[in-house]
Formats: structure tokens, sequence, C-alpha cells
């Protein structure tokens, strides 16, 4: 078996001490979390992990059945990149001068489908919603004018097919 990107969900109560618990598994394995996001759910009160890991199918099953043990796990999903749709937020702050002294940022910009979110007499900032590998193109663009500072997201992720979301909500409600 080889290894390909999994997007790993997992719906839980949200505990302090699950995040340690859930990272631990992956320590265990000696399997790095490429990517982690904690959000609310569609799910009341119900927090969702969204974890991507570059691994075998067979590790991340058993990964999977681990993360399940948790007490406060309600149910973990696996996917791979063509089951699930997703997306990365990047924040990229610019020197202000750069804006307009040179003429290809504003092209770099309109190109990525990148948007200004703030201009301050020192700075700007640039919000870039898409792929990894697009918040990477636009990375390599711009770094030869100069970074001030860098960040992207977790992975954000919904699969295609159904989860069987209501199931999971009756299961959770009769706790």
């Amino acid at each position: 078996m080889e290894n390909q990107w999994f997007t790993i969900s997992v719906y839980s109560e949200n505990n302090v001490g699950l995040l340690n618990r859930i990272s631990g598994i992956f320590l265990k394995r000696h399997i790095n979390i490429e990517s982690l996001n904690v959000s609310k759910s569609e799910i009341n009160n119900v927090s969702k992990f969204t974890i991507v890991v570059h691994t075998t199918e067979n590790w991340t099953r058993k990964i999977v059945g681990q993360i399940e043990k948790q007490i406060e796990v309600i149910r973990a999903f696996y996917h791979t990149d063509d089951e699930t749709i997703y997306q990365e937020s990047a924040l990229f702050k610019i020197a202000s001068d750069l804006l307009f002294d040179e003429r290809q940022i504003q092209n770099i910009i309109k190109d990525n489908n990148s948007q200004i979110v703030t201009v301050a007499r020192d700075f700007f900032v640039l919000a870039k919603t898409g792929r990894r590998f697009e918040i990477d193109e636009m990375y390599e663009q711009l770094a030869p004018y100069g970074i001030m500072q860098f960040v992207r997201s977790g992975r954000i992720s919904v699969s295609k097919d159904e989860m069987q979301i209501s199931a999971l909500l009756q299961e959770f409600q009769h706790h």
C-alpha cells in the first residue's frame, strides 16, 4: 500500500484534553499531522476535527479506529482527496510601497483571485482561499518581493458523499 492524502473527520463533544489524546495516537505511530482544524459542526454542541495525513489507507483505518475509542468521540471518518471538497485560507502581509511601485503585485493579486483585506501606511494584507498548491503558487510569486508575514489555515472540508449526519445526531442525543 502506498502513501496518499487522507482527510480524517472526527465528530466529538468538545472536551479538554481530547486534542492531546488524538495527537498522541499519531505520535505513537510516527505519523505527521499535515493540517489540523477544529470548529463547530452542523450538530449543536458537537465539534468537528479535520485532520490531514499522508500515509497508507491501512494506517489511516487503524488510526480512525483508535480515535473512535476515545470516550468523547461520536464518530470518525476518513476520505481520500477525490472524495472531499476542501479549501485552505492564507493571509499575506506585504510592504505597502510594493502595491504602488511594483505593477506585477497587482497582477499577482488579480491572477490569484485574492483580496486585499486591509491597507495601512506600512503594509497591506492579502487573503487567498483555495487548494494548498494554489496558495503555494501565490507564495512563490510574492516571495521575491518580500513577504512580511504569512499564515495559512488548516484544511476545511466536506465529504462528497452523505455522512449519515442524521443518524449521528440521533445517536448523540440518546447519550
